[in-house]
């Protein structure tokens, strides 16, 4: 399919540095059109997602995230997401959206208290959102994941809600699918690797999907996330095309 019209944007905040592989994979493995949003930005350009990437904005003073939901633009993109628009967080990004209030909880240091950069499996628990169109039930996904507060909390009644409502998105397994202790890298409550709104435009993960999305790399499976994302995008263009010529 055709991705060369969806523009997506790309958060860029002192310390990032992920944000060249989600231009790449973006651009390059999925022929779509991305450009760099400087955190000083305060009204977005016309887009039809944001990325907010990985990296170690402001150094992670404070705790992860902390300062830069402060950052201009994060007004802007809570805006665009609540007027709908698909929002993409990916590991400090997950931190972000966490620290800005678009996503419930917190992520504390790991229970290791060490940084972990590795490949881990996760297990697709919700195949409904626009991130996961792609995805089979119980899919199970080989992703690299490197972080020091991956380690997502939060209380008992939203984790009730987050399940009743089918937001956990990823959850960390066995290559088989198991979700056990062992195969939990962080300690995160309930073996969790991401979550969504509950409008399910935005989603929050730990791993990095930019950094397996192409055989180059030893491993794509990231790919199928941004693909599910471009079909979402793809399909509203169209569906709003239909519309207008009806």
């Amino acid at each position: 399919m055709n991705h060369s019209a969806i523009r997506i944007g790309i958060l860029v905040f002192p310390g990032s540095n992920c944000d060249q592989d989600c231009h790449h994979a973006i651009t390059q493995v999925l022929g779509a059109s991305a450009e760099f949003i400087w955190h000083k930005t305060e009204t977005l350009p016309s887009l039809d997602a944001v990325v907010i990437p990985g990296g170690f904005s402001y150094g992670d003073y404070l705790r992860t995230g902390s300062i830069a939901r402060f950052s201009p633009v994060m007004a802007a993109v809570t805006r665009f997401a609540k007027d709908g628009g698909l929002v993409l967080g990916i590991c400090n990004g997950f931190q972000i959206l966490l620290e800005a209030g678009l996503l419930p909880g917190v992520m504390l240091r790991n229970r290791s208290l060490s940084f972990i950069c590795k490949d881990i499996h996760v297990r697709v628990d919700n195949t409904a959102t626009p991130f996961t169109g792609r995805l089979k039930p119980d899919h199970v996904l080989r992703l690299p994941i490197a972080h020091a507060e991956g380690n997502y909390y939060t209380d008992q009644r939203t984790l009730a809600s987050l399940t009743a409502h089918h937001q956990v998105v990823f959850r960390y397994c066995t290559a088989d699918g198991r979700i056990i202790p062992d195969a939990n890298p962080n300690g995160s409550l309930d073996s969790i690797a991401g979550i969504s709104n509950s409008a399910g435009n935005v989603l929050g993960m730990m791993p990095h999907p930019e950094r397996s999305a192409e055989a180059i790399l030893g491993n794509a499976a990231g790919r199928l996330i941004f693909v599910s994302m471009m079909d979402s995008l793809q399909a509203a263009r169209l569906s709003t095309r239909a519309a207008i010529q009806a």
